[in-house]
């Protein structure tokens, strides 16, 4: 990806700069989540096969395409300066609120207003809430022109914090909390080694090989080659891992979404409504505790995202593949994913209003 980390220009000349894959990526992602509905709905048993190529729950598909989409951004990570970020106790607290109480609440919220008398698909969607995003929002920042190391250590941040707090904050938001309001209670079986094996699968590898990418390659050619010959050559990849991704996904679910628009409809308002606001909190949360352009808009995208692979298959294994939990769970990128590109034309009309110092990484 060719977006320039801190050019000051207008949204639409940025624009111009960029080449025609980056230019255009709202419509080739369009074409994406067409292509893979379409293959999903008119060849027959693609779902099925695409399903059985799993191992211990992770398709092995999806963990290709986010594997590609992720290793070029965390290639371009600076890990020498990743001591500045876990330095910013504002951002590091700031993230974690976010992620761990809002994020949580909100949808709860949301989803009780705005489905009430829809049981399975409300679970669903607490389920989405709890899951925060480890794999695209490093793309949506890098489109927008976030903080790469911030990136990288807030993901980090929160996929520890998902392997301990998932099954927890399941049980408290789907049993106990509702249970002190009066209203349904639900049960929800989830493993900590199936959710530590959705981190290591979709940011551990990737991370891994980004790291030793910049060491190794810095080491043996110096750092001018590595970010002047190396990273232009590998960086298209993060686009295409990403439309890879986005029609295998796609594919997989196109007959669920296509045969039952309405529901998809009721369970589109409340996704939409929170990707909004939690987007919106931690941009507007990042300018008041006066940080760059660059942190707020790794703040808000980081609070926004969704982990969608680990709450459809934790929908999936508990409620079942056919389930309404299992569609609010696969609603959940259909929305997502045009939202946050949307998100990150916003974040660079907004970048004029804040002050570009010199000491912002490059």
């Amino acid at each position: 990806m060719t977006l320039p980390t801190h050019a000051t220009t207008a949204p639409a000349h940025v624009v111009a700069k960029l080449s025609t894959l980056d230019r255009f990526l709202p419509a080739w992602i369009g074409l994406a989540m067409v292509a893979g509905l379409l293959l999903g709905r008119l060849v027959p048993g693609l779902g099925g096969v695409l399903s059985s190529v799993e191992v211990d729950g992770v398709s092995l598909p999806i963990a290709l395409g986010l594997l590609v989409m992720m290793y070029p951004v965390l290639a371009k990570v600076r890990y020498d300066r990743l001591d500045t970020v876990t330095g910013d106790r504002r951002m590091l607290v700031s993230s974690l609120v976010l992620n761990w109480l809002v994020g949580p609440a909100l949808m709860f919220t949301l989803a009780w207003l705005l489905l009430p008398n829809l049981p399975a698909y409300r679970t669903g969607l607490i389920v989405v809430g709890l899951a925060r995003c480890i794999a695209m929002v490093i793309i949506w920042n890098d489109l927008a022109c976030g903080d790469r190391e911030a990136a990288a250590v807030l993901v980090a941040l929160n996929s520890a914090f998902q392997v301990v707090a998932f099954a927890a904050l399941g049980w408290f938001y789907l049993s106990v909390l509702p249970g002190w309001l009066g209203l349904q209670q639900t049960g929800l079986d989830v493993s900590p080694w199936q959710i530590a094996t959705s981190v290591v699968v979709f940011l551990g590898v990737p991370l891994l090989l980004g790291y030793l990418s910049r060491r190794l390659g810095e080491r043996r050619r110096g750092r001018d080659w590595y970010e002047q010959r190396f990273l232009p050559r590998v960086g298209p990849w993060a686009l295409y891992g990403l439309l890879f991704t986005i029609v295998i996904l796609f594919a997989l679910q196109g007959k669920q979404i296509t045969s039952r628009p309405l529901d998809v409809a009721r369970i589109a308002l409340p996704l939409l409504a929170y990707f909004a606001v939690m987007w919106g909190a931690g941009f507007v949360l990042g300018r008041v505790l006066g940080m760059s352009y660059a942190r707020t808009t790794t703040l808000a995208f980081t609070a926004a995202g969704n982990n969608f692979e680990l709450a459809i298959a934790v929908a999936i294994a508990t409620f079942g593949a056919t389930s309404g939990q299992a569609l609010a769970g696969v609603v959940g990128p259909l929305i997502e994913v045009p939202v946050l590109v949307a998100l990150v034309y916003v974040s660079l009309a907004l970048r004029s209003h804040f002050p570009t110092p010199e000491s912002e990484p490059a």
